[in-house]
C-alpha cells in the first residue's frame, strides 16, 4: 500500500444563530441541528475501493466509523478530464466542473496573457512567512464560489473558514474566495507553513511557534510500513517496474531512510 498522499483539510465553522422562520424546523423531531463545525478532507490518489480493500488495516474510529455512521456514496464519477489535483479540489468544493469554475488544470496556457499560468498563482499578492514566490498564491483564477463561500454569505460573514494543506492549491481552492486564512507547507531549506497577503499581512503567533519548533525535522527518519510488510496481502509486490523511487535509493522498496 505504497502511494503518495497529499492531504487537504478545510475547517469551516457555521454560525449557530438561526433565522426566526427556521427555528421551528430546527426544533422539529427527526431534524438535526445545524453543525457548528464542518471538516472537509481530501486524500490525493486514494481511490474509493481502498476503503474496503484495506478494511482490515483500519481502526474502528476512522474510515470505518464514517462509513457506518455517515453517508457513504459508492457510485461517483468525474465527468471531466484531466483529473489533476487543482481541478479536483475546485470541483469537489464548488459542486461544478472546470468549464464553469475555471480551474481547468494545475497549469495551463492563458491565451490573453500569452503565457503559462498556475491555478493558484497570483503575482498581485506577496508571500507571508517566507520571501519565496511560493507564497504568491490566491484563489483569484477560480470563477465560482465554494460551499465555504456560501456559508459566509448565509451567516453574513459570521462563519469562519481555514484551509490547510501540504500543497498550496489544496489549501486555497477548497477554502474559496472569502476564507479567513489558508496555510500551505513550503519545504526546501525552510520547512515552514506559509500564506499570502490575500489572507493576512503576518502569520499568527501559533503558526510562528509551530514553524520555530522545527517539527518538520522529526520526519527525517526511517519510513517503514505500519504493519509487517508480509501482512499487506491486499497490495501488489513492493518491488515493481512501474514505480519511481527517491534519489539515492537503488530500489523502490521499504524501508526508506529520509534523513
Amino acid at each position: 500500500m505504497k502511494f503518495l498522499i497529499s492531504c487537504f483539510l478545510v475547517l469551516m465553522t457555521l454560525s449557530t444563530s438561526v433565522a426566526q422562520g427556521d427555528q421551528s424546523a430546527t426544533n422539529s423531531p427527526g431534524i438535526s441541528k445545524r453543525p457548528k463545525l464542518v471538516v472537509g478532507i481530501v486524500v490525493d490518489q486514494m481511490r474509493y475501493d481502498y476503503l474496503t480493500r484495506f478494511d482490515t488495516k483500519y481502526g474502528d474510529g476512522g474510515f470505518k466509523r464514517m462509513m457506518k455512521e455517515g453517508y457513504n456514496c459508492k457510485n461517483n464519477h468525474f465527468n471531466y478530464v484531466p483529473t489533476y489535483t487543482g481541478p479536483g479540489h475546485a470541483s469537489v468544493h464548488t459542486g461544478t466542473t472546470p468549464k464553469y469554475h475555471g480551474i481547468i488544470s494545475n497549469n495551463w496556457y492563458d491565451k490573453e496573457t500569452k503565457q503559462m499560468v498556475y491555478c493558484a498563482g497570483d503575482d498581485q499578492v506577496q508571500p507571508v512567512g517566507t520571501t519565496s514566490a511560493a507564497g504568491q498564491m490566491s484563489p483569484h483564477r477560480m470563477l465560482t464560489t465554494t460551499f465555504a463561500d456560501e456559508n459566509k454569505l448565509f451567516t453574513q460573514n459570521k462563519g469562519k473558514t481555514i484551509g490547510i494543506s501540504i500543497k498550496d492549491r489544496g489549501a486555497i481552492l477548497p477554502a474559496g474566495h472569502s476564507a479567513d486564512a489558508a496555510y500551505w507547507f513550503y519545504g526546501g531549506n525552510e520547512g515552514a507553513w506559509i500564506s499570502s497577503t490575500y489572507y493576512m499581512t503576518e502569520l499568527p503567533k501559533w503558526v510562528k511557534t509551530f514553524n520555530a519548533s522545527d517539527t518538520a525535522e522529526s520526519y527525517f527518519k526511517i519510513w517503514d510500513t505500519y504493519y509487517d510488510i508480509e501482512s499487506y496481502t491486499e497490495s501488489g509486490a513492493d518491488l515493481n517496474a512501474f514505480e519511481g523511487g527517491f534519489a539515492g535509493k537503488e530500489t523502490t522498496t521499504f524501508p526508506y531512510d529520509l534523513d
